[in-house]
């Protein structure tokens, strides 16, 4: 994806903001404690924030010290994370010009948004907010393509819909090493460390519809393209026991990619 492909996915999020908070999924308890358990404070940034889909689960925290900002750069996915976490102070601004001073935080954890980073220019930024020794890590939810039906789901929606970082295969060869900056300017980051956590989000198959619909991929598409790949997923789950009626499990990875601050 060149630049300018990049930035129009990037900002595609705003105008299904709304749906965006109501199916993503969260991010899976563990992963998040192992993403942060090297980091020297309890001082954490959100970055690239969305709805607070992360943030929730990292505010969550706060009862045990946790201290969280959150960034987010698009107006309409910022006001709803301020909607629905009013305690958390929540600012505008981007991974390329973060609005915290030098050394302010712990940890950068970023939801399913380390992506759309431009790493020339953010991991200097995300170096300059980092406390020496402090935790950079890419969270990802994926779909676990070892389930028959999943791998089927995964066939059907097409690659606008199932991206390069959407399985757990897929996501271990996107990741490596093309999301995490190799320096920070003056500061160096370490090697990377990789983990894979048990998630799962229950889904009827409208809600699996509605959530696969917030998909960057298809959220470009002209419409009549996009009707048609809904289309094809709604056939397909209609014919599965697990989504023909009712709620099922849709089984989830949450995939973390973390670094430290040297």
């Amino acid at each position: 994806m060149d630049a300018d492909e990049r930035l129009l996915h990037a900002s595609s999020f705003g105008t299904a903001a709304v749906a965006y908070a109501e199916h993503r999924p969260d991010y899976a308890r563990a992963a998040v404690r192992w993403a942060l358990d090297p980091a020297p404070g309890p001082r954490v940034l959100d970055l690239g924030a969305g709805t607070g889909k992360s943030t929730a689960v990292l505010a969550a925290r706060a009862a045990r010290g946790a201290d969280v900002v959150a960034v987010e750069p698009d107006p309409e996915m910022l006001a709803r994370l301020r909607r629905s976490l009013p305690a958390v102070r929540a600012l505008p601004g981007s991974a390329e010009a973060i609005p915290l001073p030098d050394g302010s935080v712990d940890a950068v954890v970023a939801g399913n948004a380390m992506h759309w980073f431009d790493m020339a220019v953010a991991g200097p930024e995300i170096a300059r907010v980092l406390a020496p020794g402090g935790v950079l890590a890419g969270l990802w939810n994926v779909m676990d393509d070892g389930v028959d039906r999943v791998a089927g789901l995964a066939g059907v929606a097409g690659g606008a819909v199932v991206g390069p970082r959407d399985t757990p295969a897929a996501w271990r060869a996107e990741t490596a090493g093309m999301h995490l900056p190799r320096s920070g300017g003056a500061a160096r980051f370490g090697s990377a460390g990789r983990a894979g956590f048990p998630h799962g989000q229950r889904r009827t198959a409208d809600s699996l519809v509605a959530t696969l619909a917030t998909r960057a991929g298809l959220l470009v598409m002209p419409e009549h393209e996009r009707e048609a790949a809904l289309g094809r997923i709604r056939a397909f789950l209609a014919g599965r026991p697990e989504t023909e009626r009712g709620e099922s499990t849709l089984p989830l990875l949450t995939a973390v990619l973390r670094t430290r601050r040297l």
